[in-house]
């Protein structure tokens, strides 16, 4: 990361979920424990032409960080392109949670953030998935309460929230910090900061109560400390280049990529159309979304907490596989992570053949794998 000022980014689309960091076996975005829904099915399109599986499992989690696969069951355009092959989901609140559901054969591709991928690559030994396309950038804020905190040299000495030890987010405040000279044990995050893992579920709480000074995470939840009266100290995005990183990565079981490449297919250009919509009508898309959210959680986003959300998250096909070797080089130097070995961790092959017929640039795996 460079600490230098970005330029403002381009309108950007999805909103975020957060990541465990590999080797810790944390959630993805600190919003719980795993949520099983009911499996549901989307259902063929009756006489259309089956593909190579009759039916093919997806899982994602129930938040706008994961709009493409939101947006692409809640509108058809995933389906659309399985023909007969019938559209299974299931939603996860962790990561782990989902790459246990791969590992196990429950689901067969899903939209997950780097660090559960990397960790489910890593301790496989790469057998495990491979990352197929990217989904979604940026959606990282420190929000701070502005009676207390007025400059980023303030945030020194204060209690800073992230959702858990090692994940994305906490690894990336921890990287802020050793940049400003400042001093914290990875560990039981004391120090110059006082880096204090809770859950994004209660941290809004946490926030409104004053145990915490502010907080380094992921949307909705930092829309969320705006409404309570927070200020946004700094976007992840303007330290990274071109203010982009990843934060949704597309994951698929070896085993199904091998068996079912034509189906994996399928659902890559369904994701890559439904990004191209939702780029296309981005409100139509953003009330989707809140629409998807409803009927998987029961209650939808208020515009004050979704709307800032929805704009500060980038839907894209890219896997920004650069910033996945940065994200990781981030945990080991916190002391939070040994090297790992990422070399085969993509597999763009399918995605590059899908951009191709739809006139597009590839895009590539920055030598971590096949592209």
């Amino acid at each position: 990361m460079s600490s230098a000022a970005r330029p403002p980014r381009r309108r950007v689309l999805a909103a975020l979920a957060a990541l465990p960091l590999l080797a810790l076996a944390l959630g993805a975005c600190g919003y719980g424990s795993q949520k099983d829904s009911a499996a549901r099915p989307a259902g063929g399109t009756g006489d259309a032409k089956k593909l190579s599986a009759d039916t093919v499992r997806i899982g994602y989690f129930p938040n706008i960080t994961h709009a493409t696969p939101l947006v692409g069951e809640q509108e058809g355009l995933i389906q659309k392109e399985l023909g007969g092959t019938k559209l299974r989901s299931t939603t996860f609140n962790a990561g782990p949670s989902e790459i246990e559901a791969l590992n196990a054969g429950s689901i067969d591709i899903g939209w997950i953030g780097p660090s559960p991928a990397i960790n489910g690559y890593v301790k496989s030994k790469g057998k495990s998935l491979r990352i197929v396309s990217g989904s979604a950038s940026g959606g990282v804020k420190l929000v701070v309460d502005p009676k207390k905190i007025s400059s980023l040299d303030d945030v020194k000495g204060k209690r800073i929230a992230t959702p858990q030890k090692g994940n994305t987010q906490d690894v990336a405040f921890l990287n802020w910090i050793a940049g400003k000279g400042w001093k914290v044990d990875p560990q039981s995050g004391k120090g110059d900061v006082s880096v204090v893992r809770t859950d994004n579920k209660v941290t809004p709480d946490a926030f409104k109560s004053g145990s915490v000074d502010g907080a380094w995470v992921p949307e909705p939840t930092a829309s969320k400390l705006v409404a309570e009266g927070g200020k946004v100290l700094l976007d992840e995005s303007g330290l990274w280049p071109d203010g982009k990183f990843v934060i949704t990565n597309v994951i698929v079981s070896q085993k199904f990529l091998d068996e079912h490449p034509d189906v994996v297919e399928a659902v890559l250009r369904g994701s890559v159309r439904t990004n191209a919509w939702i780029k296309a009508e981005p409100d139509k898309a953003e009330a989707s979304a809140n629409a998807a959210l409803k009927k998987l959680s029961g209650k939808e986003l208020p515009a004050e907490v979704l709307d800032p959300a929805w704009k500060s998250i980038e839907v894209l096909d890219d896997p920004l596989a650069a910033s996945l070797g940065a994200e990781a080089d981030h945990a080991v130097e916190a002391g939070l992570l040994e090297k790992p070995d990422l070399a085969g961790i993509y597999d763009l092959t399918l995605l590059n053949k899908v951009l191709k017929a739809e006139g597009r640039p590839a895009v590539t795996a920055a030598k971590l794998g096949k592209q």
